[in-house]
């Protein structure tokens, strides 16, 4: 009986793995979207507090029609965007500095870490405090957020360079700027891109909840107002805006992980 089963699993492993991922993951939503439209029409919840799927399809194709909606949309993508740029150039310069300077990263190490577990929605008064209301304060929790991201992988990546590669080129008396282009910075990129993927991630959440707490604009801000308002299917309309960014950024990190580093042997297993 015991074999019997263990042949039942093997097959209906065999045939699970025989089914394409994006097959699974679609099955995956389909079955979410079909339980968020029953479970409220047949009164497991309450659908003033949460309506049907389709009345949140319905409501953000209302919202869709608006041009607020895309200005605010724009406001929010441009938010993430600067951030993320400024976190990603930050990160890479300090870490490589940090990485490669023995002395300087002993005497940041206590700092980094006493800062980098603090939550970054627990500053958000002092970014009101420092910048007022506005975007520069979502600026700011937002580079905060993701800086540690980007700065720690960079850092790994640094102290991770082969140290007989190391030797050969001060060997050579390589400059620091040929051993920065030819020895440090293509064993970093794999970890910078690592970095960034998880930095865009993270700074599209602060994005968002910077302009729901702080701000008040951008999708954020949209929200927040929906909320407030009663305006149930409307706020469900932009979570589910805010959920399809989510998804949207982290298959273009993805992407441009894959396209930058094609040659790494990483990419190659994926691949195949």
């Amino acid at each position: 009986m015991t074999v019997t089963s263990g042949l039942a699993r093997k097959r209906s492993d065999k045939a699970a793995s025989s089914i394409p991922n994006w097959v699974l993951g679609a099955a995956g939503v389909a079955t979410l979207l079909v339980l968020l439209e029953i479970l409220p029409r047949i009164g497991v919840v309450d659908s003033r507090f949460l309506p049907p799927v389709s009345e949140m399809f319905l409501a953000l194709g209302t919202l869709a029609q608006n041009a607020s909606f895309w200005l605010a949309l724009l406001h929010t993508l441009v938010t993430w965007a600067s951030g993320l740029a400024i976190t990603i150039i930050l990160g890479v310069i300090i870490g490589i500095l940090l990485g490669n300077i023995k002395w300087l990263r002993d005497f940041t190490a206590s700092t980094i870490e006493f800062l980098r577990p603090v939550p970054s929605v627990a500053l958000i008064p002092v970014a009101v405090l420092l910048f007022g209301p506005n975007m520069t304060a979502t600026l700011f929790l937002v580079i905060y957020a993701a800086f540690w991201q980007v700065l720690i992988q960079v850092m790994a990546g640094v102290q991770d360079v082969d140290p007989v590669v190391a030797d050969t080129a001060r060997s050579y008396r390589f400059s620091q700027a040929t051993r920065l282009r030819t020895v440090i910075w293509p064993t970093t990129l794999p970890y910078a891109m690592t970095g960034a993927r998880l930095a865009a991630s993270v700074a599209l959440v602060l994005a968002v909840t910077g302009e729901l707490l702080v701000s008040g604009e951008g999708i954020g801000g949209l929200l927040a107002r929906a909320r407030e308002s009663g305006a149930v299917a409307n706020m469900y309309g932009y979570i589910i805006v805010t959920g399809a960014l989510g998804l949207l950024v982290n298959q273009l990190a993805r992407g441009i992980e894959s396209k930058t580093l094609f040659w790494h042997p990483s990419m190659r297993k994926e691949s195949n």
